[in-house]
C-alpha cells in the first residue's frame, strides 16, 4: 500500500507512521527526517532547508520534491510506503501524482489525524523538552500551525474528492489511534 499520513504538526503522524509502515511492509518516509539528515550533514539542500524550518515556513517545493523523488526511487519504496509530511502543497500533490503515475502506481489511501490546536501546542512543547528540538519555540509552533491551515489543510479536499481520505481522531492514546487507523485501512 502507498499511504499518506497527514495532519498538523504534533498530531502524531510520525509515531503512527512508523507502526503503519511495518504493517504494510514498506518504509516510513518522513520529510522531517530527510530535512534533519540533510541539515545535520550540512548539505547544500540542508542549509537551504534549515533557514525555512527555523522560521516556521515550508521548505520550497523544488527542494522538497527533489529529496522525496530520490527517496521514492529507492528499492524499498517500490510497492509500499507511508509518506509523512508530504505532500504539503498543491504543487507537491501534482509532483507525487506524476512520480507515481510514471511507475503505474497511485496513492492508495490518506489518513488525516485530527487534533485540536491547543493540544497540538502542548504536545509539541512536550516533545521539544524531551528531545531538545530547537525549532519548537512557541512562535514557530504557532506559525507552523497557521501555515498548515493555509497551505496543507486544503489538500485534504483533493484526497476526499478522490475517495481516499480517512479522517480519524488523533486525541486518543497511541493504541487507540493505531487501532482506528488499522480499522479504516483494513490492515
Amino acid at each position: 500500500m502507498r499511504l499518506l499520513i497527514m495532519g498538523p504538526p504534533g498530531a502524531g503522524k510520525g509515531t503512527q507512521a512508523v507502526a503503519l509502515a511495518r504493517r504494510v511492509d514498506g518504509p516510513h518516509i518522513s520529510t522531517g527526517d530527510i530535512f534533519r539528515d540533510n541539515i545535520g550533514r550540512r548539505t547544500e539542500l540542508g542549509t537551504l532547508a534549515e533557514k525555512y524550518i527555523a522560521a516556521g515556513e515550508y521548505v520550497p517545493d523544488g527542494v522538497t520534491d527533489a529529496m522525496v523523488r530520490d527517496r521514492l526511487a529507492e528499492p524499498d519504496a517500490t510497492s509500499a510506503f507511508v509518506l509523512d509530511g508530504y505532500p504539503r502543497t498543491e504543487q507537491q500533490v501534482a509532483t507525487l501524482d506524476d512520480l507515481l503515475d510514471a511507475r503505474g502506481a497511485s496513492v492508495d489511501a490518506v489518513i488525516e489525524l485530527v487534533v485540536p490546536d491547543e493540544q497540538l501546542v502542548a504536545r509539541i512543547h512536550r516533545r521539544s523538552a524531551e528531545s531538545g528540538r530547537l525549532d519548537d519555540t512557541d512562535e514557530v509552533v504557532r506559525r507552523r500551525l497557521a501555515v498548515y491551515a493555509e497551505q496543507t489543510a486544503p489538500l485534504l479536499r483533493t484526497y476526499a474528492d478522490r475517495g481516499l481520505l480517512h479522517r480519524l481522531d488523533g486525541t486518543g492514546d497511541l493504541d487507540e489511534v493505531r487501532q482506528s487507523i488499522n480499522l479504516a485501512l483494513g490492515v
